[in-house]
């Protein structure tokens, strides 16, 4: 399975968007501050994803 995600962080607001096929795993790397897309907005939450079977199809929601 992929996982499209969006986290939200506590600190501005803003909202991040991404995709992973192990969902919890990157959702502990982000809360880890080992994202460099997202360590600077911690603390952070998930506040929702979708989950697909295909690759493909996960990137093209990502995107869009």
């Amino acid at each position: 399975m992929f996982y499209v995600y969006i986290l939200k962080s506590k600190k501005d607001n803003e909202l991040y968007i991404g995709y992973s096929s192990n969902l919890k795993e990157r959702i502990k790397w982000h809360i880890g501050g080992k994202s460099q897309a997202t360590k600077w907005r911690l603390p952070i939450e998930l506040i929702y994803y979708e989950a697909y079977k295909d690759k493909k199809d996960a990137t093209k929601r990502e995107i869009f």
